[in-house]
């Protein structure tokens, strides 16, 4: 017996108050709502309705188990709904990629994406946040900096991007071809929040202090920030797309002959059917840090 059909009928029945405007509302004829009606109470061992010439009344026993059988069936309609939901969204790929990647990569990755997939979900977070969902199940892939605490997910090899200098227009280093990293002790260094990936940001100030540089670290999490920082003239910044700077007359980017300032990227999975599209999106930032569409 179809349990929930059934209690299906008997919680029409007892809302309606009469066999007909039941079957009514269930869309179908009287004969079959009565008898289902009845194989659930021979099932259950109790009556449920008693019949009358007005129509149909709940008994005692009706009367306790009505609640419990609206429950059963509003969960069985729900679990139907979210069923559906998840069979429409089958082919949405969930990626994620760190707050910092920016615009220009994180385009180049959701190209990515779309050539895989019908349709795709994308979330910026910090790469912690990022880590707990993919190992949570409700991303399927993400772009993180390098390095970053994974536990057991799959991680893709390394990619290295340059990163240029962003600098306050009047600042003595502004005008070097090639700026030393120890020319910029009197200034700030613009970082993402060490919370969001303490081991990448230990790492890049570690680099900074091997080079002479030990300076105060303003954390911002945008590029917004980073200018308003910049332009005030009192800190610097790192950035993949000195492209996105060139406008603001304020701040003036200069590339350095170190890879201390690279940022490092790492594409993370979790189940061995998203690890083509890991593969891919590393592949299409690997073009990007080997000068594909890259600006010198």
């Amino acid at each position: 017996m179809d349990l929930v059909r059934h209690l299906s009928f008997f919680v029409a029945v007892a809302e309606e108050g009469h066999f007909g405007d039941a079957a009514a509302r269930l869309e179908m004829t009287q004969p079959p709502v009565s008898q289902g009606l009845r194989r659930l109470e021979k099932e259950l061992g109790v009556t449920l309705i008693r019949r009358t010439s007005r129509g149909a009344d709940l008994t005692s026993a009706g009367r306790e188990l009505l609640p419990r059988a609206r429950l059963l069936v509003d969960d069985a309609k729900r679990l139907s709904a979210e069923a559906r939901r998840l069979a429409d969204r089958a082919d949405v790929l969930r990626w994620g990629a760190v707050l910092h990647l920016g615009a220009p990569l994180t385009a180049v990755c959701a190209q990515q994406v779309a050539s895989a997939t019908t349709d795709q979900d994308m979330v910026t977070e910090p790469a912690s946040a990022l880590v707990a969902q993919v190992i949570a199940g409700s991303l399927d892939v993400a772009v993180i900096d390098h390095p970053c605490v994974t536990g057991t997910l799959v991680a893709d090899s390394v990619v290295r991007l340059p990163r240029w200098l962003v600098l306050p227009a009047d600042h003595a280093a502004a005008g070097a071809a090639r700026p030393r990293l120890r020319a910029l002790t009197d200034l700030a260094v613009c970082l993402p929040p060490r919370a969001w990936n303490p081991p990448a940001h230990d790492q890049i100030v570690d680099g900074f202090r091997e080079h002479g540089l030990d300076s105060a670290v303003r954390p911002v999490t945008s590029d917004t920030e980073l200018v308003a920082a910049v332009a005030g003239g009192s800190a610097f910044g790192l950035t993949a797309h000195p492209e996105l700077f060139a406008a603001v007359p304020s701040v003036r980017c200069a590339s350095v002959s170190t890879d201390v300032t690279a940022l490092r990227l790492r594409v993370i999975h979790k189940s061995p059917d998203h690890a083509a599209i890991a593969a891919d999106v590393t592949a299409a930032l690997r073009s990007e840090a080997d000068g594909g569409g890259h600006p010198k």
